[in-house]
């Protein structure tokens, strides 16, 4: 089973209708959803594979509602409550870019991780918005060494560039190195201010991470997946039609690979560069079910 720890908070999510006029009214349509890229990675891989999400929400009617909406996906739901649930404002640009205010709010409160929310898990998704505050960050910490000292694959995903530079870059290699998870999962722009991928070549913070396979997306460009003691490989992405919303396109794809990740797991198969499916598979299926929410925001990555 697929666990993902992190934040589930309500999404205000805002399209302006052209420039934003500073000072005064700009015309938008406003929605409210469930979001998180934790929850988004659950919701995602939901269908494709069984999963389970750890978190805390508000002790509050928003905490309540997310958790049975997430529930609602299949997700098998184990959430604490505490303070007040969190909330994300999403700016939607006409070109679909979007820009986040994220007040986190009871995400930051998990103190603890029950053994019953860890068994049965065969691995642990992370991304690195847990790292920052606390308890969460120590909860995080300690819940993925505990699936890899049972015999569990781990990940994490950089989230944002913003997110590192508050964070801190050296802190952020430092922690990811001590963990040394199975993956970890970028942007362009992350793994490049890593310095883990730089112009489609190693980093020079590469071989910090000597067991991490390190997964980078480059928006419509090819996927490089940079395994240890190979040279990297490219996924190329199959081309989009319209895009309508950038907002959890990375989610998905790290739904539908790490899906994939564990399929070949199952079967037995070495999910090496070159294996079957392997880690090429894993991509082209993440590429996929970032496809489906690109064309259309909630879809379902359920593959048909």
């Amino acid at each position: 089973m697929l666990g993902v720890l992190g934040d589930l908070v309500e999404d205000v999510v805002v399209w302006v209708a052209g420039p934003l006029r500073h000072g005064t009214d700009s015309a938008a349509r406003v929605f409210r959803q469930r979001g998180g890229s934790a929850a988004n990675v659950a919701a995602f891989a939901a269908g494709q594979c069984p999963v389970r999400f750890l978190g805390c929400v508000g002790d509050d009617p928003a905490g309540g509602g997310l958790a049975a909406e997430l529930a609602g996906h299949g997700v098998d739901v184990r959430v604490a409550h505490r303070g007040r649930t969190g909330s994300i404002v999403v700016l939607i640009d006409d070109a679909g870019e979007r820009t986040m205010l994220p007040d986190r709010g009871a995400a930051t409160l998990l103190e603890t991780v029950p053994d019953a929310w860890l068994d049965g898990l065969t691995h642990l998704h992370v991304p690195a918005y847990s790292f920052d505050g606390e308890p969460v960050g120590t909860t995080a910490v300690d819940a993925l060494r505990r699936v890899r000292s049972a015999g569990g694959t781990t990940s994490l995903d950089a989230s944002s560039t913003g997110m590192l530079e508050g964070f801190g870059r050296e802190r952020f290699l430092a922690l990811a190195e001590q963990l040394a998870p199975t993956l970890l999962f970028a942007n362009r722009s992350e793994s490049a201010y890593l310095g883990l991928l730089v112009d489609g070549r190693p980093g020079p913070e590469r071989a910090r991470l000597g067991a991490t396979t390190v997964v980078t997306k480059s928006g419509a460009e090819a996927t490089t997946i940079d395994v240890p003691g190979s040279a990297p490989v490219t996924v190329p992405v199959p081309p989009v039609g319209e895009v309508r919303d950038l907002t959890g396109a990375g989610d998905a794809f790290a739904a539908g690979f790490l899906a994939a990740f564990l399929d070949a797991r199952l079967t037995g198969a070495e999910p090496g560069a070159q294996g079957a499916p392997g880690l090429r598979e894993a991509a082209a299926r993440g590429h996929r079910c970032a496809a489906r929410v690109l064309a259309s925001p909630g879809a379902s990555c359920t593959e048909d």
